[in-house]
This record gives structure tokens, C-alpha cells and sequence, in this order.
């Protein structure tokens, strides 16, 4: 059965009320939770989750408080697996060691890093974690070699949302197919453009080991009855 991975907003609208989500997703059937560390400059991110990680900033500045929130969640919901989301400029700003030291002990091995600095990459890296690589639609063969290379999940975008498709590959099955015939036997998760059961279901035919889920669930977060059975029917698609 494929995971369905749940994004929270660490820190929004505060970070009690994130760590209380955490216990809603997992409730409602949620099986891996990416909770990320909110970023001063989250260059990738669309306008949504910025503001979001910028709304929590303003409430809380320091970055200690997250850390305990995390681990808080982790505490609280034992069966679930948390990813943790970080950019290189927040790492930088917690401090390297400092960071990896939250991470390894408190057994958070799985991150989805985001950055141009390949030297803390690689730092990360030797220190025992396990960072993701993402991999547009369109598989680009740098892309495709970096999956190939790295020690973590290969984070698959699921949709071709510029309409970017290698003819090679035009159906995520195609993407799939390939990333494992070249050697890949890491977890492959899809996301960008999951937003339904009927997008589930598609990455479940496709191969993928699990799926990401962001606004979908993050515009729910003020109505938790509709928010919980939205989780429940995502769930059931997989």
C-alpha cells in the first residue's frame, strides 16, 4: 500500500497548534508527515507556503522552539514517520553541527533539503542523513543522475504542470519505469499536482511508493471535520 505523505506548516498559525495538527493527520490516516523548518527565504516555494513560513517567523523567530515542536510530534504520533523540510539557509542559520545534531538524535534521517550549497549537502550527507532528490516530469538526465547518485527517496513530480514532457517518458509509469530500470531501488514518492483520489490512484498504477499532499490538506487547516475526512478518503486511494 502506497504512504500518503501530509505537508505541515511548522509554526503556522503557532507552533502548539501545528504540533495538534500533526495528531489530527495521523488520526485521520495519515502516514508520513513532512513538517518543514519555516525559511527567512524560501526561493521555491509558491506564494502559499511562503506566507505561511513568513506568518511564522513573525510569531516565532527561534529556531530552538521548532526543534522542540518537532520532537514533540514525533513523541506524540510514535507510528508516524516524519520527514523534516529544510533549506540551506536556515541549516546555515541553526548552525551545521547543531543541526545534524537534532536530526541523528532524534533518529530524523529523512529530509528533504532544499539549497545550492552542495558542500553542506554533502556534509548532511556524510553525517548519516538521508537527502531526497526531485526529479521534474520532464526527467532531465542531471536530475536523473543526482536520484541515481544520492542516499535518499526520489521525490518524482507527478504532473507535468508546464506541460514539460520527454517523449520517452510521457506517462508518470514511463518516469517511474525508468528511474528503476537505471538502478534506482530507493522509495519513489510523487507530488506536485496530487490533489485527489483519482490523482492517487494514478500514482498508485504508476508504481509509486507513496504520495505528497500540500495544499490540498493545508487549506483545510480552519475546518478540521473536512480536513480529517479529506485525509480519509485520500488514504483510501492508496
Amino acid at each position: 500500500m502506497m504512504k500518503l505523505i501530509c505537508y505541515l506548516s511548522n509554526g503556522y498559525p503557532t507552533i502548539e497548534k501545528s504540533v495538534e495538527m500533526a495528531r489530527i493527520y495521523t488520526e485521520a490516516g495519515c502516514d508520513v508527515i513532512e513538517v518543514d523548518f519555516p525559511s527567512r527565504n524560501p526561493y521555491l516555494e509558491g506564494e502559499f507556503i511562503a506566507g505561511r513560513m513568513k506568518s511564522a517567523l513573525e510569531n516565532c523567530s527561534d529556531y530552538s522552539k521548532y526543534m522542540e515542536g518537532i520532537i514533540r510530534i514525533k513523541e506524540e504520533n510514535p507510528d508516524t514517520q516524519l520527514l523534516v523540510l529544510a533549506y540551506d539557509n536556515t541549516v546555515e542559520e541553526i548552525g551545521e553541527d547543531a543541526f545534524i545534531k537534532f536530526c541523528t538524535e532524534n533518529d530524523l534521517t529523512d529530509m528533504i533539503y532544499v539549497g545550492e550549497n552542495l558542500g553542506l549537502q554533502q556534509k548532511l550527507i556524510d553525517s548519516g542523513l538521508k537527502i531526497s532528490c526531485y526529479v521534474q516530469f520532464h526527467m532531465p538526465e542531471n536530475e536523473v543522475a543526482a536520484a541515481k547518485n544520492s542516499n535518499g527517496f526520489v521525490y518524482l513530480q507527478a504532473k507535468p504542470m508546464t506541460g514539460n514532457i520527454d517523449p520517452n517518458y510521457p506517462t508518470l509509469n514511463d518516469c517511474i519505469s525508468h528511474l528503476k530500470l537505471i538502478g534506482i531501488e530507493r522509495k519513489i514518492y510523487v507530488g506536485v499536482g496530487i490533489r485527489d483520489s483519482e490523482d492517487i490512484r494514478m500514482a498508485k498504477e504508476a508504481g509509486a511508493d507513496g504520495v505528497f499532499v500540500g495544499s490540498t490538506i493545508l487549506k483545510l487547516h480552519d475546518n478540521v471535520e473536512l480536513l480529517t475526512e479529506t485525509i480519509k478518503t485520500l488514504k483510501s486511494a492508496t
